[in-house]
């Protein structure tokens, strides 16, 4: 199975890129893209939009070497994104939420970042992920999905961005 640093490294060469050209793009050391292409560390997930910019694929091809289900787009108006979130317990329970991604920011930094200590343990899974960086990330203009978790216990979240 081909690793994040593999596929990084092919992606770069094959725009004809050095290393230092992607640090000097995204104002880190050379040494930084030397770690991730040997899988010493990882990009952050803030810097992956840009990445996939840079190297000109989608950023589910950039993270998984497959498909186009997310995608960066430039000139992105955030205002007009639709925020889905899917999720499915382990004991049936289905929810669907489908928000203008304002108010779903607003909804979710205020109730559910607030509250993770009281969120029921059949979504625990819930606490894994990190809407912070989800916002922002859309914000850059990835749109698709962005998250689709599964516990050990059965528990599934899919979160979307449609525009």
């Amino acid at each position: 199975m081909e690793t994040f640093g593999q596929r990084f490294q092919k992606l770069r060469k094959s725009k004809n890129l050095t290393q230092e050209d992607i640090a000097s793009k995204l104002n880190i050391t050379p040494q930084s893209i030397s770690k991730w292409e040997n899988d010493l560390s990882a990009p952050d997930i803030l810097v992956l939009p840009e990445l996939a910019k840079i190297l000109d694929v989608s950023l589910d091809e950039l993270l998984t070497g497959k498909g186009q289900t997310l995608q960066v787009l430039k000139n992105f108006d955030y205002k007009k994104a639709v925020l889905k979130i899917l999720v499915n317990s382990c004991v049936g329970d289905e929810v669907t939420i489908n928000l203008p991604i304002a108010l779903g920011e607003a909804l979710i930094k205020g109730i559910v970042n607030s509250n993770l200590e009281k969120i029921d343990s059949d979504v625990e899974i819930l606490k894994s992920i990190n809407f912070d960086q989800i916002f922002e990330l859309v914000k850059s203009g990835a749109i698709g999905e962005i998250v689709n978790v599964k516990s050990s216990t059965g528990d599934t979240v899919v979160i979307k961005i449609e525009y």
